[in-house]
Protein backbone atom coordinates (compact mmCIF):
# COMPACT_ATOMS: atom_id res chain seq x y z
CA UNK A 1 0.00 0.00 0.00
CA UNK A 2 1.43 3.35 -0.87
CA UNK A 3 0.03 6.70 1.51
CA UNK A 4 0.28 10.25 -0.07
CA UNK A 5 0.18 12.45 3.17
CA UNK A 6 -0.20 16.24 2.61
CA UNK A 7 -1.96 19.18 4.31
CA UNK A 8 0.75 20.24 6.45
CA UNK A 9 2.45 23.98 7.32
CA UNK A 10 2.85 26.44 10.02
CA UNK A 11 -0.18 27.69 11.82
CA UNK A 12 -0.65 30.26 14.62
CA UNK A 13 -1.97 28.67 18.18
CA UNK A 14 -5.62 28.25 18.19
CA UNK A 15 -5.99 27.76 14.03
CA UNK A 16 -7.47 24.68 12.21
CA UNK A 17 -5.46 22.54 9.41
CA UNK A 18 -6.59 19.46 7.66
CA UNK A 19 -4.56 16.96 6.81
CA UNK A 20 -5.00 14.43 3.62
CA UNK A 21 -3.75 10.90 3.06
CA UNK A 22 -4.58 9.02 -0.25
CA UNK A 23 -3.86 5.59 -0.43
CA UNK A 24 -3.23 3.23 -3.41
CA UNK A 25 -1.59 -0.28 -4.43
CA UNK A 26 -3.61 -3.30 -2.44
CA UNK A 27 -6.29 -1.11 -0.57
CA UNK A 28 -8.31 -4.01 0.12
CA UNK A 29 -5.30 -5.20 2.90
CA UNK A 30 -6.43 -1.99 4.58
CA UNK A 31 -8.63 -2.49 7.64
CA UNK A 32 -8.21 1.02 8.93
CA UNK A 33 -6.12 4.02 8.28
CA UNK A 34 -4.55 6.00 11.50
CA UNK A 35 -2.37 9.01 12.06
CA UNK A 36 0.41 8.95 14.16
CA UNK A 37 3.00 11.90 14.82
CA UNK A 38 6.48 12.47 16.04
CA UNK A 39 7.40 15.62 17.94
CA UNK A 40 11.10 16.20 18.21
CA UNK A 41 13.10 14.32 21.23
CA UNK A 42 10.15 12.04 21.42
CA UNK A 43 8.85 8.29 20.47
CA UNK A 44 6.12 8.37 17.52
CA UNK A 45 2.65 8.48 19.05
CA UNK A 46 -1.17 7.32 18.12
CA UNK A 47 -3.55 10.13 17.29
CA UNK A 48 -6.93 9.03 15.33
CA UNK A 49 -7.46 5.78 13.62
CA UNK A 50 -11.10 5.21 11.61
CA UNK A 51 -11.90 1.86 10.13
CA UNK A 52 -12.90 1.93 6.37
CA UNK A 53 -16.09 -0.54 6.85
CA UNK A 54 -18.10 0.54 9.98
CA UNK A 55 -16.34 4.20 10.05
CA UNK A 56 -15.44 3.85 14.01
CA UNK A 57 -12.70 6.23 15.07
CA UNK A 58 -10.34 6.60 17.89
CA UNK A 59 -8.60 9.51 19.39
CA UNK A 60 -5.74 9.44 21.61
CA UNK A 61 -7.24 12.01 24.90
CA UNK A 62 -4.33 14.75 23.70
CA UNK A 63 -7.00 15.47 20.75
CA UNK A 64 -10.73 14.41 21.82
CA UNK A 65 -12.75 17.57 21.32
CA UNK A 66 -10.31 19.46 18.70
CA UNK A 67 -9.55 16.81 15.86
CA UNK A 68 -11.66 14.80 13.87
CA UNK A 69 -10.72 12.08 11.45
CA UNK A 70 -13.11 11.12 8.51
CA UNK A 71 -12.78 8.91 5.38
CA UNK A 72 -13.90 9.17 1.68
CA UNK A 73 -13.84 5.28 0.89
CA UNK A 74 -14.07 6.54 -3.11
CA UNK A 75 -11.15 8.56 -3.16
CA UNK A 76 -9.33 6.33 -1.07
CA UNK A 77 -8.59 9.24 1.62
CA UNK A 78 -8.36 9.92 5.38
CA UNK A 79 -9.03 13.20 6.27
CA UNK A 80 -7.77 14.64 9.62
CA UNK A 81 -9.36 17.95 10.81
CA UNK A 82 -7.47 19.80 13.60
CA UNK A 83 -8.56 22.73 15.50
CA UNK A 84 -8.17 24.92 18.39
CA UNK A 85 -4.07 23.56 17.22
CA UNK A 86 -1.77 24.08 20.26
CA UNK A 87 2.28 24.54 19.95
CA UNK A 88 2.48 20.88 21.69
CA UNK A 89 0.97 19.67 18.69
CA UNK A 90 4.04 20.92 16.52
CA UNK A 91 5.30 17.31 15.27
CA UNK A 92 5.57 15.68 11.74
CA UNK A 93 2.47 13.50 11.05
CA UNK A 94 2.05 10.33 9.30
CA UNK A 95 -0.70 8.26 8.30
CA UNK A 96 -0.20 4.37 8.36
CA UNK A 97 -2.42 1.61 6.89
CA UNK A 98 -3.52 -0.79 9.88
CA UNK A 99 -4.22 -4.53 9.53
CA UNK A 100 -6.83 -6.73 11.02
CA UNK A 101 -5.54 -6.05 14.57
CA UNK A 102 -5.47 -2.23 13.84
CA UNK A 103 -1.37 -2.66 13.69
CA UNK A 104 0.38 -0.50 11.43
CA UNK A 105 1.83 -2.20 8.16
CA UNK A 106 2.68 0.59 5.94
CA UNK A 107 3.49 4.25 6.86
CA UNK A 108 3.16 7.54 4.59
CA UNK A 109 6.02 10.53 4.31
CA UNK A 110 5.08 12.56 6.63
CA UNK A 111 3.96 15.96 6.79
CA UNK A 112 4.86 18.85 9.19
CA UNK A 113 2.88 20.39 10.89
CA UNK A 114 4.04 24.14 13.34
CA UNK A 115 1.89 25.63 15.69
CA UNK A 116 3.18 28.78 16.50
CA UNK A 117 2.71 30.65 20.17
Amino acid sequence: VQLQASGGGLVQAGGSLRLSCAASGSISRINATGWFREAPGKEREFVAAIDWSGGSTHYADSVKGRFTISRDNAKNTVYLQMNSLKPEDTAVYYCAALGSSWSPFDWGQGTQVTVSS
